[in-house]
């Protein structure tokens, strides 16, 4: 999987972000803090970071994991995609009814 898609924090993967114009909701580690702070005004200012949009996106990560259970669905055996959604649909549902 390329760097850039997952969610950890480093000047590159959120300049890239920046670039294509996506927040990038990711927290910055410990040592990446401290790191910054040792080098005062040259480690420039902290990223933002919302811990409220953190919330969500991980309930949308955790959503998808749950969808990801049903085999067809984690392998994309489908070849047809209206036959992909519906068994998208079916999982989905499911899923809200055993809630």
């Amino acid at each position: 999987m390329p760097s850039w898609r997952t969610a950890y924090s480093s000047r590159a993967i959120r300049s890239h972000l920046r670039r294509r114009g996506i927040r990038a909701v990711i927290p910055q580690p410990s040592d990446q803090i401290g790191h910054r702070q040792r080098r005062g005004r040259a480690g420039g200012r902290p990223p933002a970071f919302d811990a409220e949009a953190y919330k969500q996106r991980n309930a949308v990560e955790r959503c998808i994991n749950r969808l990801k259970q049903w085999r067809g669905l984690a392998m994309r055996t489908d070849k047809l995609a209206i036959a992909y959604q519906a068994a998208l649909h079916l999982a989905a549902i499911l899923i809200w009814a055993r809630r």
